[in-house]
């Protein structure tokens, strides 16, 4: 039986591991004979480091968001990443020595990697030639920070067309090993719903994601007095924003807990007029194949903000600040169906430039694979 290995990195419910829960999914339902299985890395390496880390993540983008952006920018953001230099190159080796261990124990056909830095890892250990087994980069976001492996690794899902371009005249990879699949969704989200009836008034989704961070508060105290829209909250894991809002009891706002299972977040989206989210590479993703209009009034610092630059520099979504004025602006919007007409076509513009699903590319990759004739062995 071919296995493949899926490497996220926290144990944290991120985007990271979404994308790899929705390619496990569909290996198991169309290619029972492979076997799925996912490791948060870090985790693997140390369960208290772990701990620790995604804790001191949370707590750093929530109190200090602007130097969290600037670092990230500096270490993660830049055309040669500094990642590997003070302090962070002591550790690599310690992550290489822990990495050879996992795939040794776990003996995987293809390793499929959804967040950068076990991709980084992957890489050096190819570089080295430790490693022969083939790894697949599956991006999340709409840009490709710079701890991810790129020139060792062998295959690259990207997001859209600009992203294949850069691999291939930055990295000089070849194209062949590039498929443009955009951030992979489940298969649910990719069945829209037509002609969506008219409610009035129109029913707005609010998505601070899962672990409900993001300041959407101001937004929807101002939200309070009004009854222009009506409003659905997703409060992931937040459970004192759900309790803020259900005190309220207010008709026209209603909490909702974490959810996960994709129908019932496609019954929502398929209700809804709009979405007012932080522009997340997965969630977002999700509404472009919806054709739902989206509006960002909050971002988290790091790859949420890289990602706003991307999606408004396509049309792809609005950004409003001023939680006053977001209502009138979203009423504006969603009123002019000329303006809604263009939203709708860049979409179709975006989605015109993808070559294949993840899943499709997936799929092909696994029938073409030896069937486990001898296991890539590690050199030592």
């Amino acid at each position: 039986m071919m296995k493949v290995l899926f490497l996220p990195l926290f144990q944290m419910n991120t985007g990271h591991h979404k994308v790899a829960d929705t390619l496990i999914d569909f290996l198991q339902r169309q290619i029972p004979a492979v076997e799925s299985k996912k490791i948060d890395f870090l985790s693997y390496c140390n369960e208290l480091m772990e701990k620790m880390v995604s804790e001191a993540y949370l707590r750093w983008i929530r109190s200090h968001p602007g130097s969290y952006h600037r670092l990230y920018k500096t270490l993660m953001y830049q055309e040669l990443s500094r990642f590997e230099l003070m302090p962070f190159e002591p550790w690599l080796p310690y992550f290489e020595s822990k990495m050879k261990k996992m795939v040794e124990q776990e003996r995987p056909d293809l390793i499929v990697c959804t967040h950068s830095f076990p991709s980084r890892i992957l890489q050096r250990l190819k570089r080295k030639r430790a490693l022969a087994v083939p790894v697949v980069n599956v991006y999340t976001d709409f840009f490709m920070n710079s701890v991810w492996g790129k020139r060792f690794i062998d295959y690259h899902f990207v997001p859209h067309q600009e992203a294949k371009w850069e691999l291939m005249t930055t990295y000089g990879l070849d194209p062949a090993r590039i498929v443009v699949t955009g951030i992979p969704v489940h298969d649910v989200f990719t069945n829209r719903a037509e002609g969506r009836r008219k409610r009035q008034p129109a029913h707005v989704l609010v998505a601070g994601g899962n672990q409900g961070l993001g300041n959407m508060m101001a937004f929807l105290q101002a939200a309070r007095t009004s009854a222009r829209f009506r409003y659905s909250v997703l409060c992931g894991a937040n459970r004192q924003l759900y309790e803020e809002i259900a005190s309220w009891q207010l008709p026209h706002i209603r909490p909702l807990p974490y959810i996960t299972d994709p129908e019932e977040m496609n019954r929502l989206y398929d209700d809804a007029d709009a979405v007012v989210t932080k522009p997340g590479g997965v969630t977002v993703s999700e509404l472009l194949h919806k054709r739902i209009p989206i509006f960002a009034v909050d971002c988290l610092p790091g790859q949420e903000r890289i990602n706003l630059q991307y999606l408004q520099r396509n049309g792809l979504i609005y950004h409003l600040s001023g939680p006053e004025q977001v209502e009138q602006e979203m009423f504006r919007l969603l009123t002019d169906d000329v303006e809604k007409n263009r939203f709708f076509r860049r979409v179709s513009d975006y989605f015109a430039g993808l070559e294949k699903t993840a899943q499709e590319a997936l799929a092909e990759m696994v029938a073409a694979m030896p069937q486990r004739v001898a296991w890539r062995v590690l050199r030592p």
